[in-house]
């Protein structure tokens, strides 16, 4: 191991190195060095602040990977409150607003930018790093959501140069990239998950997750757009964002400086010419003026500055047949209509289907077949129908009559409470079920078996060779190689290839099987808390809920799925195929803590939750999610939960802090149980700040607030200036 020298040298070369490395690839769209190289330094530097955790420092390039650490957001105030932009819908109205800006001044530039569709952000940065990042909130007062936008690779958390400011904010907007959404999506339906509604809102609810690991997983990414502060460099918004880019921030460079109206006029024409064509979403066109002095001369409303405006670009609109409403059926029984539409010509592409989403949907539309209908994208990935034009409408129509059996085999339908969607509850013989589940099976992220796409299956359906998983491993080249497109050599590659999956890990397999609403992150939570899949067949709804990730929800649907005979049966000839059934047993290093259960909750020093989940298990106790009458030990660090601290004390369970658990699990000293002592008591509500308890449910829930349009810019009070330099109007 190095000396405590030797190490900080090689950190901060490898900071510094890693910094730059994810500069160029995420901002300047320029890497320099292998993703090998990259990985090489990233895994070096997390060992040398594992050994050396006195040198670890918030802002290091390992923090991007994020943490299994539940974030519980305290609220912040913001310096400058966030307001909203008044929005504007035509170049008339863009007119008026210059108009107005020149009568009352004498004269200003203008600076014109994309609307981003995702969600603010307010940053702040001393001595060149970043301290703080906070939503917008209610505009007056934000959550501070640090650790999970430290994930994000295009955000600097230690400024390049040196010629920035000692304190400044610097504000601008979180989104998803198109290409990441659509991928997110596909992962999603592929678990039988709920679908994002819109890259805006999937932005919103993943900043607010409460694990950052899971944040990082989700690709955000970012571009800042105004700075506030002290003792920026210029006097112009044009000047002081540009100069925001040598310190390393993501800004566009869809950027323009205008000095009149016509010229705004071309960039917004411009513009929207283009959008459709942008990697990101954008629903409009942002006038600022230009010179901050100009700004604070013009001032504010008590909800918007008078110094901005925001065009809103129409959602493009096509109007078109409905010929026909059909059904589609997925792999977990849900029944989507949609809408068959005569092509039409939309934001570029032809679109020839829309989803109409549910029952409650065409019902709130009285959308009819024959109708003509109003069919948009505005926002949306997958086109909707907004609107029937009524004055089209067919003499004789009549309101569509919604399914009341599977389109597919007849069975009669069903709804869920809570669900606004029919299922079809035939899972083991509706043909898209089967179909489906079968192709789930053998994903990629499940038991990846190779050279079996969607038209191979469907024909070995069709063919009789494969009703349901377990059919696979039945499978015989001789079989394979008559079929349409194989042949003898990818019929040999596929019946290695299912050999082959019988080596896959267990959560993989649980993951494969296709429980609803079990997907690969609560497949890997269920497998390690259980170990086996008997153990999972034979707990109880409480029992499956002491599981991460595992609600209410998600048990009863574990416990529906082995309730169902013909599902035991396949399971059943799966484990004779040969199928990992149990995970990989660990090599105990004692059994200190034979027969204790343990429920970990807050921050640590010197380890993170995975690593004393990981001792746990090492010494040959068990992790809980939830304190219960099962539990032993309460392991309480930094920030825990105050209703998991009283249901702890209520249930008489040991509450434990870091150093006693080290201490037990060096001596297996477990005195703590039999006496009922609580190390840890000092671990109060009021220690703590009153922060409530939070489990991170999975959904990308967002609040009234986050959902709503954001607002894009601040500064102060109208009519009010505070002492000291006069602070730019933040946008």
């Amino acid at each position: 191991m190095a000396s405590e020298k030797e190490a900080a040298a090689r950190i901060a070369e490898l900071r510094d190195r890693l910094n730059e490395h994810n500069y160029r690839y995420y901002v300047l769209n320029s890497p320099t060095v292998s993703d090998r190289e990259y990985d090489r330094d990233m895994e070096e530097l997390i060992r040398l602040e594992t050994e050396h955790p006195e040198l670890a420092d918030p802002n290091s390039p390992s923090r991007r990977v994020g943490s299994d650490l539940t974030a519980e957001f305290r609220s912040v105030a913001h310096r400058f409150p966030m307001l909203s932009l008044s929005n504007t819908y035509s170049i008339d109205e863009v007119r008026d607003f210059v108009n107005r800006v020149e009568k009352e001044t004498a004269g200003a530039s203008y600076v014109c930018e994309l609307k981003f569709d995702g969600t603010a952000i307010s940053l702040t940065y001393e001595g060149g790093r970043l301290v703080r990042a906070v939503t917008r909130g209610d505009g007056v007062t934000g959550d501070d959501v640090t650790d999970n936008v430290r994930t994000i690779r295009s955000i600097p958390l230690q400024l390049k140069g040196d010629d920035w400011p000692a304190l400044f904010e610097i504000r601008g907007e979180i989104f998803i990239p198109l290409d990441v959404f659509k991928r997110l999506n596909a992962e999603r339906e592929e678990a039988g998950e709920q679908l994002f509604a819109n890259p805006r809102n999937a932005a919103a609810g993943t900043l607010k997750q409460q694990s950052s690991a899971v944040v990082a997983r989700r690709g955000l990414d970012s571009f800042l757009y105004s700075l506030a502060g002290d003792d920026l460099p210029y006097d112009t918004h044009w000047e002081n964002v540009r100069k925001a880019r040598d310190w390393g921030f993501k800004v566009s460079d869809r950027m323009a400086l205008c000095n009149s109206v016509e010229e705004i006029e071309k960039y917004i024409t411009g513009t929207d010419s283009i959008r459709h064509a942008l990697p990101y979403d954008t629903d409009g066109v942002v006038i600022k003026v230009n010179e901050y002095s100009v700004q604070r001369q013009m001032g504010t409303t008590s909800k918007a500055p008078r110094w901005a405006v925001a065009y809103k670009f129409k959602a493009e609109q096509a109007l078109t047949e409905l010929e026909k409403i059909t059904f589609q059926v997925g792999r977990t029984g849900a029944v989507t209509p949609v809408a068959n539409l005569r092509p039409v010509l939309l934001a570029g592409t032809t679109v020839k289907r829309a989803s109409l989403h549910n029952a409650d949907q065409i019902s709130l539309l009285d959308v009819r077949e024959r109708d003509w209908v109003y069919v948009e994208k505005g926002g949306e990935i997958i086109p909707k129908i907004t609107g029937v034009e009524l004055s089209r409408r067919p003499a004789g129509s009549v309101p569509f009559v919604y399914t009341d059996v599977c389109p597919q085999c007849g069975t009669p339908l069903e709804k869920i409470d809570g669900e606004a969607r029919h299922y079809c509850p035939n899972q083991t013989a509706c043909p898209p079920q089967i179909i489906g589940r079968i192709e789930h099976f053998i994903a990629r992220r499940a038991m990846d078996i190779e050279g079996l796409g969607e038209e191979t299956v469907t024909l070995l359906y069709e063919q009789g060779l494969v009703n349901d998983p377990a059919d696979l491993y039945n499978l015989r080249a001789e079989q394979l190689s008559p079929l349409p497109r194989l042949g003898e050599k990818s019929a040999d590659n596929i019946i290695r290839s299912i050999e082959n999956s019988r080596n896959v890990p267990f959560h993989r397999v649980l993951y494969a099987i296709g429980i609803r609403f079990v997907g690969e992150s609560t497949a890997k939570n269920l497998a390690a808390h259980f170990g086996s899949l008997d153990s999972i067949m034979t707990a109880t709804a409480e029992q499956l809920a002491e599981a991460e990730e595992v609600g209410g929800k998600i048990a009863v649907s574990i416990l529906d799925y082995f309730a169902d005979e013909k599902n035991l049966t396949m399971l059943s000839r799966l484990r004779q195929a040969g199928l990992q059934f149990e995970s990989a047993q660990k090599e105990f290093v004692s059994d200190q803590l034979n027969g204790f259960a343990f429920v970990i909750s807050g921050s640590f020093q010197r380890h993170s939750r995975d690593e004393l989940k990981e001792l746990i298990e090492l010494h040959g106790g068990k992790n809980l999610a939830a304190v219960s009458s099962n539990t032993d030990f309460l392991l309480a660090g930094e920030r825990i939960g105050p209703s998991k601290l009283a249901k702890a004390k209520k249930l008489g369970v040991a509450i434990i802090d870091e150093a006693e658990f080290e201490r037990m699990i060096s001596t297996g000293d477990t005195r703590s149980r039999v006496s009922g002592e609580t190390g840890a008591e000092a671990l109060s509500t009021g220690d703590r700040g009153g922060q409530l308890d939070k489990t991170d449910t999975g959904d990308d829930t967002v609040t009234s607030n986050e959902a709503t349009e954001r607002v894009d810019c601040a500064g102060p009070e109208e009519g009010t200036v505070s002492g000291g330099p006069v602070q730019p109007e933040l946008f």
